[in-house]
């Protein structure tokens, strides 16, 4: 394809089958060739970056809540305290379902050597401690605990 076309006769043109869209057999034009694949480089650089980032999902239940608002619950209901302590085991569950292959396989969410008791007692201790933080990253702080229990 010569630049003294005009384009409508460029328009009119059907593309041939085995050409590249530049008309060429070849495969393309070497600068086209080198710029496509420069950028298919920067997507999978990008995308790669965004893997590494934590996952964010948004959380929802009983558990979606802050430390002060399970504080309260708390106090005004204790009863409740089944429940929360019950979303959190779920919590967990889930978060050894997410994890690679390999990576906390058997461990146990309620261990002899710390019960359901000493669990809610812990969340109890976390949350009065940090009223600002999220009932889910207590849950988190938890999980870390019973892997640190499973090691014993």
């Amino acid at each position: 394809m010569s630049i003294g076309r005009n384009t409508s006769e460029r328009g009119r043109r059907r593309h041939k089958a085995g050409t590249s869209v530049f008309g060429h057999r070849d495969g393309g034009h070497p600068v086209a060739v080198s710029a496509l694949s420069l950028v298919l480089l920067l997507a999978t650089g990008a995308s790669c970056e965004l893997r590494a980032e934590a996952r964010k999902a948004r959380i929802v239940g009983l558990g979606a809540t802050t430390c002060q608002r399970f504080n309260d619950d708390v106090r005004d209901n204790p009863v409740i305290r089944r429940d929360y302590l019950a979303w959190a085991q779920g919590f967990m569950s889930g978060i050894i379902l997410s994890r690679p292959p390999g990576v906390d396989d058997g461990l146990d969410l309620n261990p002899a050597t710390f019960d359901l008791i000493n669990q809610l007692h812990f969340l109890e201790d976390h949350c009065s401690r940090n009223v600002a933080s999220d009932f889910s990253d207590a849950v988190e702080r938890l999980y870390k605990r019973l892997r640190q229990e499973g090691k014993t």
